[in-house]
């Protein structure tokens, strides 16, 4: 029938009958008022516990990224605000308690839109709870991805973090989805699961198709008009043993990227050599007030005590306008994502980034873990001596930065002057690059980390770091596919931070090629035209 292109997210292929996912409930009428308000407020908790226990109890059926996905949905299917929101809806306007929780979650979606970042990732999360929710109220059936009677490629609009977290790869052999970028959960999800998945596929639901043929590495999706026998991804055994290199023993760390401690474990059990990004918002994001130093460096501890003698890159509090942290009074901005976040915070309220310091470096000693502290959304070499000298001050040993910006990567050479290391955070560089919101799908092309604009940033990057003699990592999920990690590898990148369950695949085929194969195959990507083509010479520079 047709070849639609999107974006791939998870590498492999497969085939099979197409199971399609049917959109979202719809939203639920605004009357009849109800004739007891408050009896109608008071079924809303219930229903929420009711949506968070069997969410608990798929978590508990399961490990990994998938067991932590659906416990954090769980956890947001009871978030006090969202709730008194819905509560205060009904006894307030006299809504019937389904259609409060819609409005109430709707609410909380468009905050987090207008966030951008990482909290804009969340809303499919938000809505898939309120969707919960809503059904429990109204006694319907729950939405979510239907049991596949055969072994099939699901086709959906998108799909929730909690549905992809427990989906059986022998039962579906392929993802493909209309909307979602390649920094959704459910792309870090679905590599976790060894799916092939491809997502912003426009027009795959329309089809009418009966079968699928996906390539997850190429981001293909071939439609056709009749079943397709099942031909599961082949998947061949790792054999890589917890120690990054090329095949010449070029050293490359493989590390995880960590926001809790069940994150830490994770990282420690999938063979992480340490973790380079260790995101401290989690200690942040639920607090009404600015937590207190010692709590700060009892929940840093929590996280860091795994990887004792181990190398963990913590990255500072990366908030603000985007981020919005009630203690932190910042004004609402036309465009947040733009705006003040990351270090910028800290220019006007030094004092919260010299507690979260001292709290770190406690933490440090505290756990034993050799830890560096980098700090996020930094533009400029003055921004990078700022930070470090603040930093060392404070008593880290080690000082780096991120790199989410092109004019950071433009003034690599002097910004390495001032710090110790930096790392590539691939995703919002990719957004702020090619001026595309991360968060809309009609815009995935353009977030696609094969994009030659983005890699040739990279390469000098790589060429700063080889100059001034100080190491550049990868901390954005580009490091998770494993072509793409020995491209970047063969740029100069000397280390790779990723999702815990893709360190594998990539220590392996790494390990495939010598460091001057990857150079040449770097080359090949780097001056190709389009995204296409970078990751097809890349492809065709190893099979030649």
């Amino acid at each position: 029938m047709s070849t639609l292109r999107g974006v791939g997210v998870s590498p492999g292929r497969a085939a099979g009958p197409v199971l399609l996912v049917h959109d979202r409930l719809p939203e639920p009428d605004r009357g009849p008022e109800p004739a007891d308000p408050t009896a109608e407020a008071a079924r809303i908790r219930p229903a929420a516990q009711a949506v968070a226990r069997r969410l608990q109890k798929r978590a508990a059926a399961t490990d990994g990224e998938a067991r932590s996905v659906l416990e954090v949905t769980a956890a947001m299917a009871t978030d006090p605000g969202l709730l008194s929101a819905a509560e205060q809806a009904v006894t307030g306007r006299r809504l019937p308690a389904p259609r409060a929780v819609f409005e109430a979650s709707e609410q909380f979606s468009d905050a987090l839109a207008a966030a951008g970042g990482y909290l804009a990732e969340r809303v499919r999360d938000v809505q898939d709870v309120r969707d919960r929710i809503v059904a429990e109220l109204s006694g319907t059936a729950a939405p979510g991805v239907p049991e596949p009677a055969t072994p099939s490629v699901l086709v959906s609009r998108d799909l929730a973090p909690a549905d992809t977290a427990d989906l059986d790869p022998s039962m579906v052999l392929a993802l493909v989805t209309e909307e979602g970028g390649p920094t959704s959960h459910t792309a870090i999800l679905a590599r976790a699961l060894g799916i092939p998945a491809v997502v912003a596929a426009r027009g795959a639901l329309a089809s009418g198709a009966a079968g699928a043929r996906v390539d997850g590495a190429a981001g293909t999706v071939e439609l056709v008009a009749e079943p397709v026998t099942a031909e599961a991804a082949t998947r061949s055994e790792t054999r890589w043993r917890g120690t990054g290199r090329t095949a010449d023993g070029h050293p490359v760390k493989l590390l995880a990227n960590v926001g809790s401690p069940a994150d830490a474990t994770n990282a420690i059990d999938a063979g992480a050599e340490g973790s380079g990004l260790f995101r401290t918002e989690f200690c942040f994001l639920d607090a009404t007030g600015e937590p207190s130093p010692d709590a700060q460096r009892q929940s840093y501890a929590d996280v860091l005590r795994p990887f004792a003698g181990k190398p963990v890159v913590v990255r500072t509090l990366d908030a603000g306008a985007d981020k919005p942290l009630p203690f932190l009074d910042i004004a609402a901005e036309p465009n947040p994502a733009l705006g003040v976040r990351g270090l910028r915070v800290a220019f006007d309220r030094p004092g919260v980034l010299d507690r979260q310091l001292a709290a770190i470096v406690a933490a440090t000693e505290d756990t034993g873990a050799e830890v560096s502290v980098m700090a996020p959304m930094v533009a400029t070499p003055g921004e990078a001596a700022w930070f470090a000298e603040r930093a060392r001050a404070a008593g880290v040993g080690r000082v780096g930065v991120m790199v989410e910006t092109p004019a950071a990567a433009l003034c690599a050479e002097e910004l390495l002057a001032e710090v110790d290391f930096a790392s590539i955070g691939t995703n919002d560089l990719a957004q702020y690059t090619c001026a595309a919101d991360r968060m809309t799908g009609a815009l995935a092309a353009l977030n696609d980390p094969w994009q030659p604009a983005l890699l040739r940033l990279i390469a000098l990057l790589g060429d700063a770091s080889a100059s001034q003699g100080k190491p550049v990592g990868v901390c954005g999920e580009a490091a998770a596919d494993p072509l793409l990690a020995g491209v970047l590898v063969g740029l100069g990148v000397s280390s790779l931070s990723m999702t815990s369950a893709a360190l594998p695949a990539v220590g392996e085929e790494l390990a495939r090629r010598s460091l001057p194969e990857w150079r040449a195959v770097a080359e090949r990507a780097v001056s190709a035209p389009d995204r296409v083509q970078a990751r097809e010479r890349a492809r065709a520079a190893l099979d030649g």
